[in-house]
């Protein structure tokens, strides 16, 4: 078992990223990522699409990160990676609050969140601008962010 200290420090180096690719918001364009990363083989475990007018984000967690990157880049797309903290948190009342409260009172803003259920665990994600000081304030209260491997045997 890992103690407070060794478990932050395995978060740090093996952080989580997403795949954030910058698109026309236009008929085809999930479907032309989507081929990409499928014809590479590479596993989908999230999405989701933000989208203005004219222009939209479309943000992936997938099972290979570098892999997806550069697959993406080949193909010409305007793909960028985001770290974000994957939260294991207690589906019940409460559970979002606790962790909202403990970066609201340090001053940390949440710039965007979603969370999906997989195996009986809700895992939400967070995109904070200073994720490890996000962490470190999460770890005094106990809270401990899964690590990119974590994520990926669920």
């Amino acid at each position: 078992m890992l103690d407070g200290k060794q478990h932050r420090e395995q978060q740090v180096m093996s952080a989580l990223h997403l795949l954030a690719v910058f698109a026309e918001n236009k008929t085809g364009q999930l479907a032309r990522v989507t081929r990409v990363l499928a014809n590479a083989g590479l596993n989908i475990r999230w999405v989701t699409i933000a989208s203005s007018e004219a222009f939209g984000v479309i943000k992936l967690l997938v099972d290979q990160t570098g892999t997806a990157y550069a697959r993406l880049k080949e193909e010409g797309l305007p793909v960028s990676t985001v770290e974000v903290l994957a939260l294991d948190v207690e589906d019940k009342p409460g559970g979002l609050s606790k962790v909202a409260e403990v970066l609201a009172r340090n001053q940390v803003n949440i710039d965007n969140a979603s969370a999906f259920v997989v195996s009986g665990r809700t895992v939400l994600l967070l995109e904070v601008k200073d994720a490890p000081r996000a962490r470190e304030l999460l770890a005094l209260e106990q809270i401990f962010p899964l690590s990119a491997e974590e994520v990926g045997t669920l």
